[in-house]
């Protein structure tokens, strides 16, 4: 089974788990399951597996944590399943670096099409030709090899967030507005999800901007969207 079609599902309700399993099965997708976070954890060792789909609530470790713990050692997507109308759980999966999340209840559409994005998103490399190698002040994009170095020192990017600054760097100097980006990199299934933007550039910047409270590089235009400085 290749490692693009496995996906690792993490929820301690079996309705749930069996739910999930049995559409991305009728998909050709291989599943395997867990039930808590260190069950998670293992699964995640011993498997190589093109998706997390993690809830967040879960007793003992929660999802945020076996989300963090992912994320020190691996950009694999994640896609946390949150309560309804727990907002602030949404932001903090995003934070931690969640590529994306589903709120209960969902329907079978609403998960492929997540699924669809997630993976979309995470093998995109549609590079415009010619672009190569540009600086802007202490930073380097290499667009083919999908790099980037600050200072030197390889910074460590995640394919959503390289697309991110790859729109902007692309068209520095052009302020481009919040549903632009959001249809450019998410895909026009997120336009209006301001949250995912709000969150990934906060994590851009702090990998890129020498402060990241006060950027130089990647600046807001209020009320209308983010530009990249030339």
């Amino acid at each position: 089974m290749p490692q693009d079609k496995h996906i690792l599902i993490v929820d301690d309700e079996p309705g749930i788990q069996d739910f999930i399993k049995r559409n991305l099965e009728l998909r050709s997708f291989k599943v395997s399951l867990a039930s808590n976070g260190l069950e998670a954890l293992a699964r995640f060792e011993q498997s190589n597996v093109c998706l997390v789909i993690l809830d967040i609530m879960m007793p003992g470790m929660d999802g945020l944590e076996v989300c963090r713990r992912i994320r020190q050692r691996s950009i694999v997507p994640i896609i946390m399943l949150t309560a309804l109308g727990e907002e602030a759980d949404k932001i903090a999966a995003l934070d931690q670096g969640a590529d994306d999340y589903l709120t209960k209840p969902f329907a079978v559409g609403e998960l492929l099409a997540r699924v669809r994005a997630v993976l979309r998103r995470h093998h995109w490399t549609d590079t415009p030709a010619l672009a190569g190698t540009r600086r802007f002040s202490n930073l380097e994009i290499d667009f083919e090899q999908r790099l980037v170095w600050r200072d030197g020192e390889l910074v460590k990017l995640s394919p959503t967030e390289f697309a991110l600054l790859q729109e902007l760097a692309l068209h520095a100097g052009k302020i481009l507005t919040h549903e632009v980006l959001l249809k450019r990199v998410w895909g026009t299934e997120y336009r209006n999800e301001g949250e995912y933007l709000r969150v990934y550039i906060g994590r851009l910047r702090r990998k890129v901007e020498d402060d990241p409270s006060n950027p130089t590089l990647i600046l807001t235009e209020p009320g209308i969207g983010y530009y990249m400085t030339r």
